[in-house]
């Protein structure tokens, strides 16, 4: 008997047809570049509409159960031989019921949890994306500046695929962030100063001859890692049955992520691959770093910068680049911004952990208070159905929680002890 191989599976043509500047409208080719020459605003990815209608549902649920299913919506990655990834991504949707029924919901709450990335946050998502566009503009070092979770990331990434790598933290970190970072081998550079002055350095850094072979994933290869956000949008539209729900509750650190989630959902409706539904976004800041949460309150385009402080430290980018941008989504789709204390941040770790079986960063528990926020003041419809994103996993961010949790009885071995204690009788 003659055995025949299987034809290979044809690699689908990328949709990305340049670079388009979000200020002024100019244009550029697929280039490692973020600021656009003319009037130095964000630079995004375009992509070619007639490609992207050809996409279809079919073809996407045929992919690998990973973000790389979306390769024919993605700017790069196309071909599976130059990617370079842990293959993140398909994170679980998780039903919330005993949460939503605390919060008086009558529709689904929903939990999207990356914290089950390879990671444990949704940056693999992005550095996935970034360091593959790397690859393929010939750089053979990544880098980042980093609040933690795209450390952890960066360095992953880079022991798996055999690259030298360099983040750069603030040295006050979470313990655990810093553990995670170091443990894979690499450059870890702890810096004395906030998440934007290092991320200023590295921009300073990136210039230079020494870092000249160096992709700084969030900075000079930065279009084509904040698309990578996008396949979170994606795989809720998936995971609820090719539909997008009514209402989203995302953390804001830069706002890349809750802008990146409006796009991807914009972007299927025009391919036609999800029905034209409306949808509200909802943006979620700690108080102790809340410059869009401020600048919505005030009616503000502007965004101005603050000195971060509080216990989420993956939230604290005190000069949040697409600040603006995530104003006019939360503004254009009719949802709002909250901000919550520490107190109030530590109490969303454990109410949705109480309720879910999930455990997230303090990321997470700013999103889950802010939901309940902002149902208590009639901002958010419980009657609609609802997604909120844990975007990190708690054993990352242990410190807060260790005051306030712990051993609910202390026995001896006897049963004496036992009964004592009441825990029999």
């Amino acid at each position: 008997m003659t055995l025949t191989a299987p034809a290979p599976t044809a690699i689908p043509a990328n949709p990305a047809r340049g670079l388009v500047c979000r200020n002024c409208g100019a244009t550029f080719g697929l280039i490692a570049e973020h600021a656009c020459a003319e009037c130095f605003g964000p630079l995004e990815v375009d992509y070619d509409p007639e490609l992207m209608r050809s996409v279809t549902r079919e073809q996407i649920e045929a992919g690998p159960h990973n973000i790389w299913r979306y390769a024919p919506l993605l700017p790069t990655g196309q071909d599976p031989a130059q990617r370079v990834s842990l293959d993140p991504g398909m994170t679980p949707l998780v039903r919330a019921q005993r949460l939503g029924d605390e919060l008086g919901f009558t529709a689904p709450l929903w939990v999207k949890d990356d914290s089950a990335n390879p990671t444990h946050s949704f940056k693999d998502r992005v550095v996935s994306l970034a360091a593959t566009a790397a690859k393929g503009f010939g750089y053979t070092t990544i880098a980042c500046a980093s609040t933690g979770n795209l450390a952890n990331s960066v360095a992953a990434h880079a022991a798996r695929n055999g690259l030298p790598s360099f983040v750069f933290v603030p040295s006050d970190l979470e313990p655990g962030k810093i553990v995670q970072s170091a443990v894979y081998g690499q450059a870890l550079v702890a810096v004395d100063g906030s998440y934007d002055e290092v991320n200023r350095l590295t921009s300073e850094l990136a210039e230079t001859d020494e870092f000249a072979d160096a992709a700084f994933v969030n900075q000079n290869v930065r279009p084509y890692y904040a698309e990578g956000s996008k396949t979170v949008g994606y795989e809720i539209a998936e995971q609820l049955g090719w539909r997008i729900p009514a209402q989203v509750v995302i953390p804001m650190a830069s706002g890349s992520l809750l802008t990146k989630v409006d796009k991807a959902w914009k972007e299927l409706v025009a391919a036609g691959i999800v029905a034209d539904t409306p949808w509200k976004v909802f943006g979620a800041q700690s108080a102790g770093c809340d410059p869009i949460a401020t600048a919505f309150d005030n009616g503000w385009d502007v965004v101005k910068p603050v000195k971060p402080t509080g216990i989420a430290k993956s939230l604290n980018i005190g000069n949040p680049a697409d600040g603006p941008y995530a104003l006019d989504a939360v503004r254009r789709t009719g949802g709002s911004v909250g901000r919550v204390g520490d107190e109030e941040i530590v109490a969303g770790i454990r109410d949705l952990a109480r309720t879910t079986g999930i455990f997230a960063e303090t990321a997470g528990g700013v999103t889950t208070a802010v939901l309940r926020q902002l149902v208590a003041k009639g901002l958010l419809d419980p009657a609609a159905e609802t997604v909120v994103l844990n975007t990190g996993e708690g054993l990352k961010t242990l410190d807060p929680l260790a005051p306030v949790v712990g051993p609910t009885h202390r026995v001896e071995p006897s049963l004496r002890s036992v009964r004592q204690a009441g825990l029999i009788a």
